[in-house]
C-alpha cells in the first residue's frame, strides 16, 4: 500500500456504489482530493467551471481504476448550484455518503474598493453554495444513518490580513456552518468537519511562489503545503478511523499559527 493510502470502507447502497461530490475538483486541492476519494472506493463527481479540466480529473480517476463523472457548475451562480443538485440526483446510482465543500475564489481589494458584486460572489460561492448543497443531501445521509461532511475553509478565519475582508468573513462564516451542521446533523450519524488549508503551493499561486519565499521561510514545516496535504486530511476525516470526529476544524499550516516569529 502506498504512504497515502488510506483504509476507509465506503459504505454502499443496494447498487453497491457510494458517491462522494468534491465541488472546485477541476485542479489543486479538489482534484487531489477527487482522486484521493477515488483511491478509496468512492464513486467521485467531479464538478467544475471548465469543462477540459473536470473530464480530465475523471480520466484521471478511470486511468487509476476508478469511477467518476463530471458535470458543469459555477457555484458563485445560485441558479448553477441548483441544476447541480438536480444532475447530481439524476446521474448517482447510489447514495452520496461524502460531500466536500471544496470550490473557492473571487477578488481580494480593501473594503471601500469591494464592489458589491464581488463581496455577493464570495458568500454565495463560499457560504450559500455548501448550504444549498448540504440542504440538498445531508437529510438523506441523516435518514440513513451516516455521511460525512467536508469544509474546506482557510487560515484566513484565524488570522486576518488586510484587503481580504469579503473573502475572510465568508470562510468564517462557513466555519460557523460547520459546528451549526454538527448540531443538526451529528446526532443522526452525519460527521461535519472543516479543514483550514495555510499557504497551499497550487497552480492558482503559482505567480506569486517567489512572493510566498520570505513566508514559507518561518513555517516550521520549513515548506508550503500541497494539495496532497489538505486532500489526505479530508481523506483522514471521511474514514471509519475519525469515526468520533465531528464538528471539529483541522487547521493544515505546517505550525504556522502555532509559534511567535521573533
Amino acid at each position: 500500500m502506498s504512504q497515502n493510502s488510506h483504509q476507509g470502507t465506503p459504505a454502499t447502497g443496494t447498487s453497491g456504489t457510494s458517491w462522494a461530490l468534491v465541488t472546485g475538483s477541476t485542479s489543486g486541492i479538489g482534484r487531489a482530493t477527487a482522486v484521493g476519494l477515488a483511491e478509496d472506493g468512492y464513486a467521485v463527481v467531479v464538478t467544475g467551471r471548465d469543462r477540459d479540466r473536470a473530464a480530465e480529473t475523471r480520466r484521471m480517476i478511470e486511468a487509476a481504476g476508478g469511477r467518476a463523472i463530471d458535470l458543469l457548475a459555477d457555484l458563485s451562480n445560485s441558479a448553477s448550484v441548483r441544476a447541480l443538485i438536480a444532475q447530481v440526483q439524476d446521474a448517482i446510482d447510489g447514495p452520496l455518503d461524502v460531500l466536500v465543500n471544496n470550490a473557492g475564489g473571487g477578488g481580494f481589494a480593501p473594503t471601500e474598493s469591494t464592489p458589491e458584486e464581488t463581496f455577493d460572489t464570495h458568500f454565495t460561492l463560499h457560504t450559500k453554495a455548501p448550504f444549498m448543497l448540504t440542504g440538498a443531501f445531508a437529510p438523506a445521509m441523516a435518514e440513513r444513518g451516516h455521511g460525512c461532511i467536508v469544509n474546506v475553509g482557510s487560515l484566513s478565519t484565524l488570522m486576518a490580513a488586510a484587503g481580504t475582508a469579503a473573502f475572510q468573513a465568508s470562510k468564517g462564516a462557513l466555519s460557523m456552518l460547520t459546528k451549526s451542521w454538527t448540531a443538526e446533523y451529528g446526532p443522526r450519524g452525519v460527521r461535519v468537519n472543516s479543514v483550514d488549508p495555510g499557504v497551499i503551493l497550487t497552480p492558482t499561486n503559482e505567480g506569486i511562489r517567489d512572493a510566498l519565499k520570505g513566508l514559507l521561510a518561518k513555517v516550521p514545516a520549513g515548506r508550503g503545503g500541497e494539495a496532497e496535504d489538505v486532500a489526505n486530511a479530508v481523506r483522514f476525516l471521511v474514514s471509519p478511523k475519525a469515526s468520533y470526529i465531528y464538528g471539529v476544524t483541522l487547521t493544515l499550516d505546517g505550525g504556522q499559527t502555532s509559534v511567535v516569529t521573533l
